[in-house]
C-alpha cells in the first residue's frame, strides 16, 4: 500500500474554527506535517496550487483570504527538515514553460537527493489567466485566436502531454556521466533550443503525478504519469476505475505497475466506530456552515442565493449555466444535470439546502476505529480499487497525527505498509523504474 500526505490548504476539507487549526502559511504548519508523514514512512508530502485568489459574488472567497504559497520554494525548504519523504508540488502546465519548470523540478530532485515529484494540472480559466503577462488561456473553443500564436492549437491536455515530454527531453540533455548535449524541440506548443544548466539528477526524471478523472485525464495518466491523484466514493466506483485506467496503459507500452492510483480520501478515527460515525457527523457540520452551504450552491446554481435560508429547501429556479458569479473556481461541467441531482436527493431524504450541501460534497471517507480504518484501506487495495491513498486532513497541521499513530502500526502488523523505507527515493518507495536515458 501507498501513502501519501495533502496538505489541506484553502479549501472546504479544512475546520477552520477548531482551535487546533493553526497557520496556513506559516512554514512551522508544513513542517509539522511533513515530519508527521515521514514518521509515518509515507511515501510523499502533496501540495496543491492556486494561481489566482478565487472570487465569489465580486469578493474574494472566504477560504481563500490567507493566499497561498508558492509550491516548489516550500518544497526547497521542506527538503532540508526530511530526508527521505518525497515531495509533490502542484505546478500548471498552462502558465509555466517547460525549460524553467524543468530546471526547478530538476534542482528540487538534486536538493533533495531524489525526491521531487510534479503534479501536473491544467486550465482553461480566462479569470486565472489575466494574472499572466500574455494574458491568454487555453480556452477548448477557441485555442489559437486566444493564444494570438498560429503554433497553438488542441486543449489544454495536449500542451499538457506536449509539456512533460519537453520537460523529459531537457532531463535527457545530460548523459549518465555528467556530459552536457545541446537540445531542440520543435512542436505544436514549444519551440525551444539550447542547453539545459542541471546536471542529470538522481531520479533522472522527477516523478509524475496526474489529476483528474475525465477520459482525456485518464488517457494522459496512462500515456505520460507515475501517479495519478483520483477520487471516487465506492469500492465499485474504485475498481471501475482502477481497471479502466490500468487497460489503457498497454497500448503505451507500459505494465500494470508502472502506474499507481490513489485516491484522495479523508479518515476520522474513534474509540470506537460509532464515537467516528459521531466524530465524523461534528466535522462534516463544521466544514458545511450555513455559509458554505449557500456558496456550494450558488456554484452550481451561479445566482446570488444569499437570501435563501440554509435550513430551507432548495431553489426552485433553474442555474444560470453562463454566470461569472464565481471566478477561479471550476464550476460543474452541466449545471442543470448537478442541479437536478442535488434536488433528488433533496426530495428522496427530506433535505435541507444545508443538510444537501452535506452530503452531495462529502469526500470519500473511511470513517470508524483504528483496525477498521486499517481493514477498510487494506480492502480497497486487495480488490484493486487503489494502489494507495493521499490523505486529506480536515486539521491544520496536526490532524495527520492520529492515523500516524493509531492507523499505520495496524497496517504495519498486517504487512501491507512499510515498516522502515528501503530506498532512498521516491522512485524507490512507488517502485518504480529509474527512466532509461534516451541517447
Amino acid at each position: 500500500m501507498h501513502l501519501a500526505a495533502h496538505f489541506p490548504g484553502v479549501n472546504s476539507t479544512t475546520v477552520w474554527t477548531d482551535p487546533r487549526s493553526r497557520s496556513q502559511i506559516d512554514f512551522t504548519s508544513f513542517e509539522h506535517l511533513a515530519r508527521t508523514a515521514e514518521r509515518g514512512k509515507f511515501d510523499f508530502f502533496f501540495l496543491a496550487e492556486g494561481l489566482r485568489l478565487r472570487e465569489h459574488n465580486g469578493r474574494i472567497h472566504d477560504l481563500d483570504v490567507v493566499g497561498r504559497p508558492e509550491s516548489l520554494t516550500l518544497l526547497n525548504a521542506l527538503a532540508a527538515v526530511t530526508d527521505r519523504l518525497g515531495l509533490a508540488a502542484t505546478v500548471n502546465a498552462t502558465f509555466n514553460e517547460p525549460y524553467e519548470l524543468a530546471r526547478r523540478l530538476a534542482t528540487l530532485d538534486h536538493l533533495s537527493d531524489g525526491r521531487a515529484a510534479w503534479n501536473v494540472v491544467t486550465s482553461s480559466d480566462a479569470f486565472t489567466g489575466e494574472n499572466f503577462r500574455r494574458g491568454g488561456y487555453l480556452d477548448r473553443a477557441n485555442l489559437p485566436q486566444v493564444l494570438g500564436s498560429a503554433r497553438t492549437g488542441g486543449t489544454p491536455y495536449t500542451r499538457a502531454a506536449e509539456f512533460v515530454a519537453t520537460a523529459r527531453e531537457l532531463w535527457d540533455s545530460w548523459t549518465p556521466d555528467g556530459t552536457s548535449r545541446p537540445f531542440a524541440h520543435s512542436g505544436q506548443h514549444f519551440d525551444i533550443s539550447g542547453e539545459f544548466t542541471v546536471p542529470r539528477s538522481p531520479q533522472g526524471h522527477p516523478v509524475v503525478i496526474q489529476a483528474g478523472d475525465s477520459d482525456e485525464g485518464r488517457e494522459f495518466a496512462a500515456s505520460a504519469a507515475d501517479v495519478i491523484f483520483t477520487r471516487h466514493g465506492t469500492l465499485e466506483a474504485g475498481r471501475t476505475f482502477y481497471a479502466d485506467v490500468k487497460a489503457r496503459l498497454a497500448k503505451y507500452g507500459r505494465e500494470p505497475g508502472d502506474l499507481k492510483i490513489m485516491p484522495g480520501v479523508t479518515v476520522v478515527l474513534g474509540e470506537t466506530d460509532a464515537e467516528a460515525q459521531q466524530n465524523a457527523a461534528e466535522i462534516r457540520h463544521q466544514q458545511v456552515s450555513p455559509q458554505n452551504a449557500i456558496l456550494a450552491l450558488e456554484q452550481i446554481w451561479g445566482r446570488d442565493l444569499s437570501s435563501y435560508d440554509p435550513d430551507g429547501p432548495l431553489p426552485d429556479i433553474d442555474p444560470d449555466p453562463g454566470s461569472s458569479l464565481v471566478q477561479g473556481r471550476v464550476r460543474v461541467a452541466d449545471p442543470l444535470a448537478a442541479a437536478a441531482k442535488w434536488r433528488a436527493l433533496s426530495e428522496a431524504k427530506g433535505l435541507s439546502i444545508r443538510q444537501t450541501a452535506t452530503e452531495a460534497t462529502a469526500r470519500q471517507s473511511f470513517i470508524g476505529s483504528p483496525a477498521t480504518v486499517a481493514a477498510e484501506l487494506e480492502r480497497f487495495v486487495t480488490a484493486e480499487a487503489a494502489d494507495g491513498f493521499i490523505l486529506v486532513p480536515h486539521l491544520t497541521p496536526g490532524g495527520l497525527d492520529g492515523f500516524v499513530d493509531q492507523v499505520v502500526p495496524i497496517l504495519q502488523e498486517r504487512g501491507v505498509f512499510r515498516t522502515e523505507y528501503t530506498g532512498s527515493t521516491l522512485r524507490s518507495h512507488l517502485g518504480l523504474a529509474r527512466p532509461v536515458w534516451k541517447s
